[in-house]
């Protein structure tokens, strides 16, 4: 007779699958026991990451302390990496993973909000910053940080530069804040943070290489680095023409289809560009730009369904947000076990060598700023000749604006994943020399270049002249325009409506194209030119919209009381709110444009 023990082994080892007479079958089931702890451990881990985001959040609206989201996000990180939860040994960044999964939609993203028109006029101050200053500091840095750490080989100083060459515009807009750097050169710096990015880690990738196989061809790298970023270029424009081409054709197939697919589309645009690209052996990076930049101009991105582009932009919206905060929370979780056991290891070996550390720091950082003043200096200067030949005076900024675009060099989550992708050791089996060194240093000049930033940026913002916005004429005559447009395509369908014999309808479309046309004429008077006129529209449109919320936030407590009462189910509920939600957002774009 079977004892208890015995039946109870019995049903465990039924319960899992195994077999109680083989021990090879206990050994498997302590195998899957362990790898469903490690997976959950996983899952365990990525939640509170995102719920630290999520914190930064609301860290960010709670205190009144005037920080930018990224060094907030930074904090939070390094917080979590000292909690007892041990998460930074855990959620270690992976450079590979981290470039596939984070870096992708972000640059996807800046290449499709970055305005176009402004990159294409700016575009050789752009190339100028994201391509041959690139070079400039790599060859510059590289060789001091080789004269000033005679152990560091001259390759991995090459590496250290190139991955110390590409600036963030995610930092740089949480740093500087809304609208305090001038329209013009924000343009420059976000098109130079999305292209120098691509040009920084292919130069990291034939240093890397120098350092590993001890060969460099100058002719060689060249070629390639051609070759590579017109390849990505290409890759991530065709992907974008192909999904834009294929989606516009299947929104006009007649049937209701659910809008989540279309939408998830689009989501898959920027990884299916960098790993097109990757394969192929060009940039992923500037595939990523590239297909966001050509997914703006295509037809579907504005003119498509408009469930399909709400549900999208809602989308992109916290993708963003996420993607952001989970680059800059792992950047604050990295930092306390990358500088923390270097700076301890200079301490316990003297005095001497903890001061020689935090000056080869300090050095490598006033170089890198002063590369970059140099560079922008001569850029000013060539400019200024050029347009004093052309017989313009006063056409290029001043020094502060020089200063301006040297400090607003920050650093980010690129400049940390490159170093970390350094090799571990040689083919040989050697480690790689000073390699620890480089990772500590690229760390530092991340969080310096973010306290620099911080500081510098208000201080060379203050007083500066914010003058006219130069996109408020056009804005407002595109305003007038599409006003005409409207006015005409409603007198072209009251003529379509009114040939019939049908008089009924012809008096119904009369009186609502009547009721239309006064919307838009109301709308051009409040964008013309007579002071009066425009002033009593404006006062007029105050009183429309500020009725307008009074009754749509009625219309939502009306709604919930009905839901409420059992007169409506949750799916009306839902459609409903979401109509006032849409109706409402359009009015609040309107009103914040009121000044116009």
């Amino acid at each position: 007779m079977d004892t208890a023990t015995a039946r109870r082994a019995r049903f465990r080892a039924y319960q899992y699958g195994a077999r109680t007479s083989s021990g090879e079958s206990v050994t498997r089931n302590c195998v899957s026991s362990f790898h469903l702890i490690v997976h959950m451990q996983i899952v365990f881990n990525i939640l509170i990451l995102l719920l630290a985001v999520a914190a930064s959040g609301l860290i960010d609206r709670l205190v009144h302390v005037p920080l930018p989201m990224p060094l907030i996000q930074i904090l939070v990180g390094a917080a979590l990496a000292f909690a007892p939860l041990d998460l930074a040994t855990q959620l270690r960044l992976d450079p590979e993973i981290f470039m596939l999964l984070v870096i992708p939609p972000l640059l996807f993203a800046d290449g499709w909000r970055i305005p176009k028109r402004e990159f294409f006029r700016q575009r050789r101050a752009i190339l100028m910053l994201a391509l041959f200053l690139v070079l400039f500091t790599v060859a510059g840095l590289g060789y001091f940080i080789h004269w000033m750490i005679p152990q560091m080989p001259l390759p991995v100083a090459f590496a250290l530069a190139a991955v110390l060459s590409p600036t963030d515009a995610v930092a740089l807009s949480g740093v500087a804040g809304p609208g305090r750097i001038p329209p013009h050169l924000m343009h420059i710096l976000e098109g130079e943070a999305l292209m120098n990015d691509a040009s920084g880690l292919v130069a990291f990738k034939f240093a890397v290489a120098a350092a590993v196989t001890g060969v460099f061809s100058l002719r060689d790298a060249t070629i390639g680095f051609v070759l590579i970023a017109a390849g990505g270029l290409l890759v991530g424009a065709a992907i974008a023409w192909a999904v834009s081409f294929v989606s516009s054709r299947l929104s006009q197939l007649p049937g209701d289809g659910d809008p989540a697919a279309g939408a998830l589309v689009t989501l898959l645009i920027p990884f299916a560009a960098y790993l097109f690209a990757e394969h192929l052996g060009l940039s992923g990076i500037l595939s990523a730009v590239s297909a966001g930049m050509a997914m703006n101009y295509a037809p579907i991105a504005h003119v498509g369904p408009l469930d399909i582009r709400v549900r999208t932009q809602s989308a992109w919206s916290l993708i963003e947000f996420v993607f952001n905060g989970v680059a800059f929370t792992l950047l604050g979780m990295q930092f306390p076990h990358l500088i923390a056991p270097v700076l301890i290891d200079a301490h316990h070996s003297g005095a001497t060598d903890f001061w020689t550390l935090l000056s080869q720091l300090a050095a490598v950082i006033i170089v890198l700023y002063a590369l970059r003043f140099v560079w922008v200096w001569l850029l000013r200067w060539f400019a200024s000749r050029r347009a004093s030949r052309q017989g313009v005076k006063g056409a290029v900024p001043g020094l502060r604006i020089v200063a301006l675009t040297t400090v607003a060099g920050v650093r980010g989550a690129i400049t940390l994943a490159g170093v970390l992708s350094l090799p571990i050791a040689l083919p040989d089996g050697t480690p790689l020399p000073a390699r620890e060194l480089a990772v500590f240093i690229a760390s530092s000049v991340i969080l310096a270049s973010l306290a620099i930033g911080l500081i510098g940026l208000p201080l060379l913002t203050s007083g500066v002249r914010r003058g006219v916005d130069p996109h408020a004429q056009e804005e407002r005559d595109a305003r007038v325009a599409a006003a005409d447009a409207a006015i005409r395509a409603i007198d072209g369908e009251l003529t379509s409506l009114s040939a019939g014999e049908d008089t009924a309808r012809a008096a119904a479309a009369g009186d609502v194209a009547a009721r239309l046309c006064d919307a838009y004429r109301h709308r051009k008077a409040r964008l013309g030119e007579e002071q009066a006129q425009r002033q009593q529209a404006r006062l007029t449109e105050s009183v429309e919209v500020q009725m307008r919320f009074a009754a749509m936030r009625a219309e939502r407590m009306a709604l919930v009381r009905l839901r409420g009462a059992n007169r409506i189910n949750d799916v009306t509920l839902n459609k409903l709110i979401r109509e006032i939600d849409l109706s409402e957002t359009a009015l609040s774009t309107r009103a914040g444009k009121r000044r116009l």
